[in-house]
This record gives C-alpha cells, structure tokens and sequence, in this order.
C-alpha cells in the first residue's frame, strides 16, 4: 500500500498565472488561479501542475548550477520540429545548449529548462 498518493509538481516561479497559462496551452490544459494571484494550476490529462509565486525569484541558469534549476519537466511529442515550432510561439525559449538528438532543451517563461522529448 503507497504511504501517499497524486503527486503535483509545484514549480517556483515569478508569474504563476502566466506559467500555468503556457503549460496549459502547451499541453492542452485547463487551468485556475486563487484569487490573490499567488497560486496558479494546469491539469489535464495525465496529470497536473502547480505554480507557487516567489518574491524574489532567480531563474535557473542551466546548463551550469549557478542558480540551480530547481526542477525540469519532459514532455514527449511525435514530431520535435513540429512541436518546436509551436513552443517557441506559446512563448518559450530555445536554449543554446543542445547535448542530445533525440530531445530539445527550451526555457519556459520564467527561465525553467523542460524539453522536447521525441516519443
């Protein structure tokens, strides 16, 4: 029997709302924001994740550990031209360091590495 269950990534970050937006938007989820704007959501299917506003953020500065990055998430696509294309519009960044072929390191809005993982 699990001691606990439904994990949720809760990500750091300066704008809960605008990072739950883009997640939402880049992997077709809903999302909610408390009332005071400190607290963000995106849930769908397979699962969710939350956005916790900090004061004075620093965004994670990958590839060295300067700032750690905190955390980073993979999400699998068919196509990693296709879904480049439509991440960097949802507002993400294409980080310069690009060590594999078969994923793609982006920056979120808030400076979070996630990557492009071909499924």
């Amino acid at each position: 029997m699990a001691i606990a269950r439904t994990p949720h990534w809760v990500i750091d970050c300066p704008d809960p709302a605008a990072l739950a937006t883009f997640y939402a938007q880049l992997l077709d989820w809903e999302t909610k924001v408390d009332d005071d704007g400190t607290w963000a959501e995106a849930w769908g299917e397979g699962g969710a994740l939350n956005f916790q506003g900090i004061d004075d953020y620093r965004a994670p500065k990958w590839p060295t550990q300067e700032v750690p990055q905190q955390t980073h998430l993979d999400v699998f696509v068919d196509d990693l031209d296709t879904a480049e294309k439509a991440t960097l519009a949802l507002g993400a960044t294409k980080h310069e360091v690009q060590p594999g072929k078969t994923f793609r390191v982006f920056l979120d809005p808030a400076g979070h590495p996630f990557c492009l993982c071909q499924a």
